[in-house]
């Protein structure tokens, strides 16, 4: 497979940014853009922290939140996720800290599977996806206004629940689909034994 590397100076340069929003959650800024050929144009994009989800996976099976989205009222399984917002807390800790919070159950250990930008074309959002076999069942969650229901879905369900709209978040979708075709891959035999 071959891949294409920019030239340099080939891109969008942003030759700088100027405030119209700011909360804790997110900025949004106005841009002055320089487009390959030298034409400049004004664009608008959100500055927000950076995002984790915790894949939780046991025994071919993911730990899922059965949410309502209220901007596009939706209803839709996602990973358990959020903002880290504290720049001093390590990724890591923040995704343990988030699906604790959101389920009731603590990662252990959780590594990084995949990092995403699902919308790069209006904002710097970057998702670190964890993962980890193993979690601690910790109680109810704090957090229990973030899902309707807490659910254990079988890994092999992944690809019909996106197909058929009961995974709608991308980043969600990814991180699953690509732990399903990692874990077929490996065969029946290789996801037992961890």
């Amino acid at each position: 497979m071959t891949f294409l590397h920019p030239e340099p100076g080939r891109g969008w340069l942003n030759l700088g940014e100027k405030p119209l929003v700011e909360t804790p959650w997110f900025q949004l800024k106005q841009a002055e853009v320089a487009l390959p050929g030298g034409r400049q144009v004004d664009h608008y994009l959100l500055r927000v922290p950076p995002l984790v989800l915790t894949v939780v996976d046991g025994q071919d099976r993911v730990l899922l939140l059965w949410r309502h989205r209220f901007i596009p009222d939706t209803w839709a399984f996602e990973l358990p996720s959020g903002i880290a917002a504290d720049p001093a807390e390590a990724l890591p800790v923040a995704a343990s800290r988030q699906a604790l919070a959101e389920s009731g159950w603590e990662p252990v250990q959780p590594r990084l599977l995949l990092t995403l930008h699902p919308y790069s074309a209006l904002t710097d959002a970057t998702c670190h996806v964890y993962w980890t076999r193993q979690a601690i069942h910790r109680g109810e969650p704090a957090a229990d206004f973030e899902a309707d229901r807490i659910d254990w879905v079988p890994l092999t369900d992944v690809q019909d629940l996106v197909t058929s709209g009961q995974i709608r978040d991308p980043s969600t979708a990814t991180a699953l689909l690509v732990l399903a075709a990692t874990a077929a891959a490996r065969g029946p035999a290789a996801r037992s034994s961890g």
